[in-house]
């Protein structure tokens, strides 16, 4: 009998995660919570109109679509095939966005050396061995390249509770969330041949208040208080080849 891998392992039970139904949190919308998540990845990465990007698991095209409106070539990587179908539902052919079906583990070689830059929110502590992935990213790049992740911070509370009280959360899936640490992802990146060279948090604010009409501006004038910043829910990482 075949022996599974770690990988294809964790994966089938990603895929079991994302594949049952539709996660309320995953669906695309245009609230300020989500449209600053894209605006934050853009700034912090550099991303430029034209240039073209990879969202790497791209779920059903919560980010993705923001990121096309925006001027940006837009492709999306997804293990799930489940949320593939459901993105070009919601995409109803407005964007018409090229998704691929894969594992970033291990891409398909048609897609090496083609992309200006790699994103992702919230995908990095849903993977298996971030060494291997980041290898397999590395693959993926243009000369000058870059990759830019936004994560939970794990020094926030707030997860912890958000997994415990939201339905269909589960801790399984979700404890990846204690590898997002600085430290962490520049030495998995530094084993796949990169090296981190930002690294950023921000906002304060649950989605209910940072979608409030003064929500928004009170969070970036809390945000910017020394006495909290390392406890900032979200961290942004930015790699680059060595």
């Amino acid at each position: 009998m075949r022996m599974i891998n770690p990988i294809e392992a964790h994966n089938r039970l990603q895929q079991e995660y994302f594949g049952r139904r539709i996660k309320p949190t995953m669906r695309p919308e245009r609230t300020p919570y989500v449209l600053r998540q894209v605006e934050e990845v853009i700034r912090f990465g550099d991303l430029r109109p034209g240039e073209v990007i990879l969202d790497v698991g791209c779920g059903m095209g919560r980010h993705a679509f923001l990121l096309a409106e925006r001027g940006f070539r837009v492709e999306g990587l997804e293990l799930s095939p489940f949320l593939i179908e459901r993105m070009r539902e919601f995409d109803g052919g407005r964007y018409n966005i090229p998704v691929y079906c894969a594992d970033i583990h291990c891409c398909p070689p048609e897609l090496h050396g083609r992309y200006d830059a790699l994103v992702g929110f919230f995908v990095l502590h849903h993977l298996a061995d971030l060494p291997q992935a980041f290898r397999s990213m590395a693959r993926l790049l243009r000369p000058g390249g870059r990759v830019v992740f936004l994560e939970p911070n794990p020094l926030n509370p707030l997860y912890y509770i958000q997994i415990l009280i939201t339905p269909g959360m589960s801790w399984s899936a979700e404890r990846g969330i204690l590898n997002m640490r600085p430290h962490q992802i520049s030495r998995a990146m530094e084993q796949a041949g990169l090296r981190l060279t930002a690294t950023a948090r921000y906002g304060f604010f649950p989605p209910f208040l940072s979608n409030h009409p003064w929500g928004g501006l009170l969070e970036r004038i809390l945000e910017k208080a020394l006495l909290w910043r390392p406890f900032l829910p979200f961290q942004l990482f930015r790699g680059e080849p060595r």
